[in-house]
């Protein structure tokens, strides 16, 4: 999982390979897109498709980050994918504050006797 704190962005590219692991081409314009429920993650990607920034938004949680293209060089499509795990986490703070809770009644007391 890779990790970014909720003041962070990174700028990724897509690589695809072969079985081998060589460096592969692929068919058309790759397309990024992101399953992120919560809405943590901005996604920009480039408009050859082989680079794209992730940005987070300020919240916390995780997502998933998914770059698609065709495989087959010919004639059809064989898609092939590629994801990313994201979990934002908070940054470092950098404030403190004082937050009271609910004023309350003190106890009366009656003062002690000499003896």
């Amino acid at each position: 999982m890779f990790v970014l704190t909720d003041e962070q962005r990174v700028s990724c590219r897509a690589e695809f390979r072969t079985a081998a692991g060589n460096v592969a081409k692929v068919d058309g314009v790759p397309v990024w897109s992101k399953n992120d429920p919560q809405g943590i993650l901005n996604l920009i990607a480039s408009g050859d498709g082989l680079t794209a920034i992730i940005a987070a938004t300020g919240g916390v949680g995780q997502a998933q980050v998914q770059v698609v293209a065709d495989a087959n060089l010919g004639e059809g499509v064989r898609e092939v994918t590629g994801v990313l795990d994201v979990e934002v986490q908070p940054a470092e703070a950098v404030s403190a504050i004082v937050v009271p809770g609910a004023p309350e009644t003190t106890p009366v007391t009656t003062p002690a006797q000499p003896s």
